[in-house]
């Protein structure tokens, strides 16, 4: 909905407005505000700071709409005013524009020239200022993520990579920190933030070192996903670094101590890898899932703290180099076999 200030001293002119109007204000397409001249407008404007455009006459007594044009420049460059006046001469358009007006219109009104510049008006208005918050987004941006990232994501290859679905070999690892949840429920949000934020610093190193990659946080778990050469040998690698870190770290907390312990559950085969999401929202998520993914979930819920916890299939891939220990079988939910478990040792 556009926000539109109307700046006239004729008293009849706000009645003509809603009726011309009447159709757009009950479509909450348009929601007109009135002041009767400069001085009431910039007032009006401070209550109302997401206000698209302003019409304003020229001869009104306190603050005429050539003197409030100068205001609006200094004080709120953002908002485009027309001007719309009787007084039609070159020179007073010539005035109006150097002063920022974005147009101008003569009295009588011709409400048809007048809707269809208001609508050109509010299209700039907007434009600019999504304009500028993109700048503020890519400056935002730019503070996190690396330059040659940046230059990456505005590639033909990053566009061709993004937008592709495809089945996929890769292991999965969901890593949990025990106990944590418990902490959140007491401890102060600063904490409870600047805790779980160092935690999940340690483990990404460990992850990266791997050369896996972080998917998605959840709560005060991670998903990360591996792929290429290895990738089973690479995330277990990685799985033992950060349980070795994390056991490793002193406690936090100021009031309530904590040590960490995590509990990883780790799965390897086929999955789909794509922009899963909603295209309406325009949010999607280029991520991982399928049987593998949900498996290796479950692996991390029966995981004990320090506990790595991989599937069969995945220990006879790896049985010649890492120490397992067989715990049994477990039964997972939407799995209608139990599923033989090992724990890594080393």
């Amino acid at each position: 909905m556009a926000k539109i200030l109307v700046v006239d001293d004729e008293p009849d002119l706000e009645t003509l407005i809603k009726q011309k109007f009447r159709k757009q204000i009950r479509q909450k397409e348009y929601e007109f505000l009135f002041a009767i001249n400069g001085k009431d407008a910039l007032e009006k404007l401070i209550a109302e700071p997401d206000t698209d455009i302003v019409l304003s006459d020229i001869n009104m007594p306190e603050m005429d709409g050539l003197t409030l044009l100068t205001k609006l420049s200094e004080s709120s460059p953002l908002i485009k005013s027309v001007i719309v006046s009787a007084y039609g001469d070159m020179d007073n358009i010539r005035v109006a524009m150097n002063r920022g007006a974005f147009d101008f219109i003569t009295k009588p009104i011709n409400f048809e020239d007048l809707t269809l510049t208001m609508e050109k008006t509010i299209k700039h208005a907007k434009h600019i200022k999504e304009t500028l918050q993109a700048i503020k987004e890519n400056n935002i941006l730019k503070m996190y993520v690396d330059e040659n990232v940046l230059n990456f994501m505005g590639s033909r290859e990053y566009e061709n990579t993004i937008m592709a679905n495809e089945t996929i070999e890769a292991t999965v690892v969901f890593i949990d920190i025990c106990g944590f949840t418990k902490i959140s429920e007491h401890a102060p949000a600063d904490t409870v933030v600047t805790m779980i934020n160092s935690y999940f610093d340690e483990m990404v190193k460990e992850i990266m070192n791997q050369e896996g990659y972080i998917d998605k946080f959840i709560g005060d778990a991670i998903m990360a996903v591996f792929r290429g050469e290895y990738h089973l040998d690479r995330a277990i690698d990685a799985a033992l670094a950060v349980r070795n870190k994390i056991n490793n770290l002193p406690e936090m907390g100021d009031t309530i101590k904590f040590k960490p312990k995590v509990s990883i559950g780790i799965k390897s085969g086929e999955m789909i890898s794509g922009n899963i999401g909603s295209v309406s929202l325009k949010r999607l998520d280029y991520t991982v899932i399928g049987d593998t993914v949900n498996t290796a979930a479950r692996l991390q819920d029966a995981a004990k703290e320090n506990q790595i916890i991989i599937c069969e299939t995945c220990h006879e891939h790896i049985k010649e180099s890492f120490v397992c220990k067989s715990l049994g079988s477990i039964t997972v939910k939407n799995k209608s076999e139990a599923i033989t478990i090992y724990e890594v040792l080393e």
